[in-house]
């Protein structure tokens, strides 16, 4: 369990870049990917062409109580089946899974059904590591990165960065649009009817805007 702490994944990019020898980047990171970009951008000062940051949370306290706002709005018979999962730590039981379900469908990914892609994601995932660093759930964050915030450090951001998140997003667009003001050159996207996953969801807008960004950002680059 000592391997499952941000320093270690930051080390990881590190290595990882260096081996692959990519000296000219456009660094891309969506959710938790995000949060770890910050983090390498934010202690390691790499090189970089650009950053853009796809749903991805500035601080966890914030997104855990924005969470809690969005599961607010379910019957209180799911909330309290929920809480009661949790308090016993029954979170691996079908009632629970079944209680959480309906929060994901409006917040992780209002696609119906769920592409391949995403449903490999949920089956594969090692939810020992998920469980230690994050909690049982996507609005419980309560493992290790509980704490971890970098909010009062985003000025220190100083290239191109592009923030996008959907409408019903977990990331809620409060919080991005938070995010934008602190890093100095900071663009936000906020894709309507979309949530978590918004390249899933509207595929088309998304490298749209992307690619509007990534050009933008290259020509400025060589001028």
């Amino acid at each position: 369990m000592t391997l499952w702490e941000v320093d270690r994944f930051v080390e990881e990019v590190a290595v990882v870049r260096e081996a692959l020898g990519l000296e000219r980047l456009h660094l891309f990171g969506s959710s938790w990917g995000g949060m770890l970009a910050l983090q390498y951008v934010l202690d390691r000062r790499p090189p970089l062409v650009s950053l853009v940051l796809s749903s991805s949370p500035a601080s966890c306290r914030r997104w855990t109580e924005d969470c809690t706002e969005l599961l607010a709005a379910f019957p209180e018979t799911v909330r309290e089946t929920i809480r009661r999962h949790e308090a016993h730590r029954f979170t691996g039981c079908l009632e629970y899974s079944a209680a959480i379900l309906p929060y994901y469908k409006r917040h992780v990914c209002r696609l119906d059904p769920w592409p391949d892609g995403l449903e490999r994601s949920f089956a594969g995932v090692n939810q020992q590591i998920y469980e230690y660093m994050a909690g049982p759930s996507e609005f419980a964050i309560v493992g290790t990165l509980r704490d971890w915030d970098v909010s009062e450090r985003l000025a220190e951001i100083d290239v191109p960065t592009l923030i996008t998140c959907g409408e019903h997003d977990e990331l809620r667009p409060a919080h991005a649009r938070d995010m934008q003001r602190r890093i100095v050159n900071a663009e936000l996207e906020v894709f309507p009817g979309a949530s978590h996953v918004t390249m899933a969801e509207v595929p088309e807008a998304y490298r749209e805007r992307l690619n509007e960004f990534f050009d933008r950002v290259e020509l400025s680059s060589r001028t």
